[in-house]
């Protein structure tokens, strides 16, 4: 059955009634699971400031001019990096200077901070010293993955956004050969008993296997639970609500920093996490199996009692399937689909490069998607390093991303797709040019810019899916929307070395992401709008767009503001690409 048929099914039981509103919110409460998974490792990893170990018992301490009995007390002084040390006193009078990755024995038991004499030095063989005041553990010192493990640690939100890839081709196609209920149940089951077993994890390597398994889940979620409420949801209000599926992974992220601030002990901490996903589990087999897929696979019967069960809970008559089909036979309603051009029966990604226009238009799409996420994530995974409270960071950030979706809905209704997009790619770029101007010391001043930049960041990464689907012809659609989202994954995966390379720079995030945004921003201006303008079914069409008269055969699909089978198409390979 095709879907512009299908939707004739919402005109008869309602486009967003009571129905549809419990679906769409006990579905998408399990976003908020994905956002906790996919920023978890922010506060699970953290380096806190640490020094080699020294085996024995510790009776004096001096750093600098300051002495001190307690080593707690001289992590406030101690300052991170190879050249700082402290001298510490043994009690069987032994003097040792601990460094980061280094220890020294002084030959002498002279008990001064600086000393040029004799000294052996030795490997950090018995462990390290870290520094409690903040967190109890995290897995940086539950395995010591620093000094020449340090790469251990900063690969762990990279393997995990590698298992976010894997899980979104696996889970996609899973959900349209198995059903979407079948596939939300299994991934989100997945996430609740692999997110605890992240938590008892025994060395540095079953962390990573188990966590990269938990970001298969989490992103085959994400995918699904797009499809599936757009399946229930009609033309009137899909827009807006597959919009803010989005919405509710920010405030996994708020979750993320008010967690981190109330648990210190990282497996207790994932534990707490995890336990968000539970109320789904216990009630997500009560959903039903969307109409749609019902209906694609010839369950006719069981489609009709979902069908009927909306009308039930709506309060508005049922839509007979018989009937549907009788239009379906009957070549739809009024309309002959004989003329739609639907292009070459086989195609790969060479066709979205058959010509000059469509490969420039091609490459500047794949730059958007891919620098929507690297500054996504950059601004999220960075936000805990710009000084004062790094959980009210997170949240802060987090929080800025509910008002973007809203504008980005507003904006590309309005305004249009290209012309929201492009003034926010570079007022974003233009924001990472301001944070570098503001001194180190005002950090408040560097928070609200930093909210700034992923408030812009996340107008444009929230519409560029559905500009996507509109810039191509319908049979190479899901293929245009596929491989941006693809290109958006590899931004995913950078990311996090993106952000390591602040120890170079404490700037250079900031540079690349706004390099990036600006060079795609002023690259989007040549992309034509597509406001108002029908989908198109050839490559005639689509290059057509840019022109001022839009030739719009007598037999073609409805406009954009309509949903056709290009749509559904766009919606069941791309729609969760935004936070790939």
């Amino acid at each position: 059955m095709s879907s512009r048929n299908f939707e004739l099914i919402f005109d008869q039981v309602g486009h967003f009634g009571r129905f549809q509103a419990f679906v769409y919110f006990a579905s998408v409460f399990q976003s908020i699971s994905c956002g906790i998974h996919y920023l978890a490792s922010v506060f699970m990893a953290v380096t806190p400031k640490f020094s080699c170990r020294v085996l024995g018992n510790i009776s004096q301490i001096l750093l600098h001019n300051s002495s001190s009995l307690q080593l707690e007390d001289a992590w406030a002084l101690f300052t991170p990096g190879k050249e700082d040390y402290m001298v510490v006193q043994l009690q069987n009078g032994d003097v040792w200077e601990l460094a980061q990755c280094r220890r020294s024995k002084r030959e002498d038991p002279y008990f001064e901070y600086q000393y040029d004499g004799n000294k052996s030095d030795f490997p950090c063989t018995d462990g390290y010293f870290y520094d409690q005041t903040k967190w109890k553990s995290t897995v940086v010192t539950e395995w010591d993955l620093v000094c020449h493990w340090e790469w251990f640690a900063k690969s762990i939100q990279p393997t995990f956004m590698l298992g976010v890839l894997l899980g979104a081709v696996i889970f996609g196609d899973l959900s349209d050969r198995l059903g979407r209920r079948f596939v939300m149940w299994f991934t989100s089951t997945g996430q609740f008993f692999l997110g605890v077993a992240v938590a008892f994890t025994f060395d540095y390597y079953s962390f990573i296997a188990v966590r990269i398994l938990l970001a298969m889940a989490a992103s085959g979620y994400l995918v699904v639970v797009f499809v599936y409420v757009t399946e229930f949801i009609g033309t009137k209000a899909r827009t807006w609500a597959s919009m803010h599926v989005h919405a509710f992974f920010a405030v996994g992220i708020m979750v993320v920093a008010l967690m981190g601030y109330l648990v210190r002990t990282w497996w207790l901490y994932q534990i707490f996490l995890s336990m968000t996903t539970l109320p789904f589990v216990l009630c997500c087999w009560a959903l039903p199996e969307t109409p749609f897929w019902l209906l694609s696979e010839g369950r006719y019967e069981e489609a009709q009692r979902v069908i009927d069960m909306m009308a039930k809970w709506n309060g508005t008559s049922s839509c007979n399937v018989s009937d549907l089909l009788l239009v379906e036979q009957g070549g739809g309603v009024g309309t002959n689909t004989g003329n739609v051009k639907s292009g070459p029966k086989s195609h790969n990604i060479l066709h979205l490069f058959c010509n000059w226009n469509i490969a420039r238009r091609t490459l500047t799409v794949w730059l958007i998607w891919f620098t929507g996420s690297l500054g996504y994530y950059v601004f999220s995974l960075s936000s805990v390093n710009l000084g004062g409270n790094e959980y009210v960071n997170l949240f802060l950030i987090g929080a800025v991303e509910l008002p973007a979706y809203v504008i980005a809905c507003l904006g590309m209704d309005r305004l249009g797709r290209r012309n929201t997009l492009t003034p926010f790619l570079i007022a974003s770029a233009l924001i990472c040019a301001m944070i570098m101007l503001i001194p180190q010391h005002c950090s408040v001043l560097i928070v609200l810019a930093n909210m700034a930049g992923k408030f812009a960041i996340g107008v444009a990464f929230g519409l560029i899916y559905l500009y996507t689907a509109e810039l191509y012809p319908t049979f190479v659609r899901s293929l245009a929307v596929g491989s941006g989202s693809m290109m958006c994954r590899v931004g995913s995966v950078i990311a996090p070395f993106c952000v390591y390379l602040s120890s170079v720079w404490i700037f250079m995030p900031q540079l690349l992401v706004g390099i990036m945004a600006f060079l795609t921003g002023m690259l989007t201006l040549m992309l034509p709008e597509t406001l108002g303008k029908p989908l198109t079914n050839s490559w005639e069409e689509a290059e057509k767009l840019g022109g001022k008269k839009v030739i719009a055969p007598a037999k073609m699909f409805p406009t954009v503001n309509n949903m056709d089978s290009g749509k559904i198409e766009m919606i069941h390979q791309g729609a969760a690409g935004a936070h790939g």
